[in-house]
């Protein structure tokens, strides 16, 4: 028989051999029961989480629910204020609350629209804000006097609408302000228009902005307004609002539950049992003699009031315990109906 060893077809593996070499493989990276790759694969894999480097999160979920909150606030002061300026009914909706990019945020701007840039002192950096022209030129035409039917125009504002619609931008950045109020007193001023999200230059590509979407409705018109402030901008008043909130929990002290006390059980309490009978003169008193009987009426019995220390605590009713004198305690008495009395039995005055 003729050796084909060195035949091209000998230079490769068939399957059988190529499954066999795979399965030593697969034995041979198996852990041993009982050895250290054993004890490696018995412990818990940790917990791997996404984490997206191009957008993160500098606020945690819980002081992003405490902004969410102080902004909803804000949304239903301005939303009254600006109802009694325009004279018509201004509906106002939190939409969205969330941290971005500063590429991010002015990419989402629409084009054409109306862009305010506006800075608060004393804090650094400048803020955007964004409202739709549709919702601008309503604003404007209901303020000119008009009934506040929604315009159906998709232009640029003009000198005058602009002029007309910042006065409503100053109060909603008023009101935006004063949500910080109980952290840091802040004045906001308009220093900027632009028309074109692209352009805009106010801060790094990669700075965090906390942006806000409103969801707005005068009118038959429905639009929004966007808020987009740099987390550096409001990062001092976050941590002031952070540092009053953990020194408001590490002032509250815990409440205490009530506890008896092993000193307690030899601590001596007078107690007294008296009856509020009737009154009589002081000739009356000075004419008694023993022997003398003092009638009153048998209901009395059931009006027993039971001192503490001279304070009457309880009420009960006289009775009986074989050969003792006993008094049942039907009821307690209310702080109204306490009294405190003096070692004879005598009100105080």
């Amino acid at each position: 028989m003729a050796d084909d060893t060195n035949s091209p077809a000998a230079d490769f593996l068939d399957q059988s051999e190529i499954d066999r070499i795979m399965a030593q493989s697969a034995e041979a990276s198996a852990p041993k029961s009982g050895g250290v790759l054993g004890v490696a694969a018995n412990i818990t894999a940790p917990k791997i989480e996404s984490y997206d480097f191009r957008n993160p999160a500098f606020l945690s979920e819980a002081e992003l629910r405490r902004l969410r909150l102080l902004h909803e606030d804000f949304i239903r002061y301005l939303s009254a204020r600006l109802s009694l300026y325009l004279r018509m009914e201004f509906g106002l909706k939190m939409a969205k609350l969330t941290t971005l990019t500063f590429s991010k945020f002015t990419e989402s701007l629409p084009n054409p629209t109306h862009i305010s840039l506006f800075k608060v002192e004393p804090l650094s950096g400048i803020g955007v804000l964004d409202i739709n022209p549709r919702l601008a030129l309503t604003i404007a035409d209901r303020l000119l006097g008009g009934r506040g039917h929604s315009v159906k125009a998709e232009r640029y504002l003009t000198e005058i609408e602009v002029a007309l619609i910042e006065d409503v931008i100053v109060i909603l950045l008023e009101e935006w302000c004063a949500q910080w109020k109980s952290e840091q007193e802040l004045r906001p001023s308009i220093i900027g228009q632009e028309n074109n999200g692209r352009f805009l230059q106010t801060s790094p590509r990669d700075a965090i902005m906390l942006a806000m979407t409103l969801e707005c409705n005068f009118g038959d018109c429905s639009e929004q307004i966007q808020i987009g402030v740099p987390y550096y901008t409001i990062e001092p008043v976050v941590k002031k609002m952070q540092a009053r909130r953990q020194k408001d929990t590490a002032m509250t002290p815990p409440l205490k539950r009530a506890e008896w006390q092993p000193a307690y059980d030899r601590v001596v309490v007078p107690v007294r049992a008296e009856w509020q009978a009737f009154e009589l003169s002081v000739r009356e008193i000075t004419s008694l003699r023993v022997g003398d009987i003092i009638e009153m009426q048998p209901s009395i019995c059931a009006d027993t009031r039971v001192l503490l220390n001279g304070s009457a605590k309880f009420v009960g009713t006289v009775g009986l315990n074989t050969d003792r004198v006993a008094v049942q305690i039907t009821r307690k008495l209310p702080n109204e109906e306490i009294y405190h009395g003096k070692s004879d039995g005598r009100k105080i005055s």
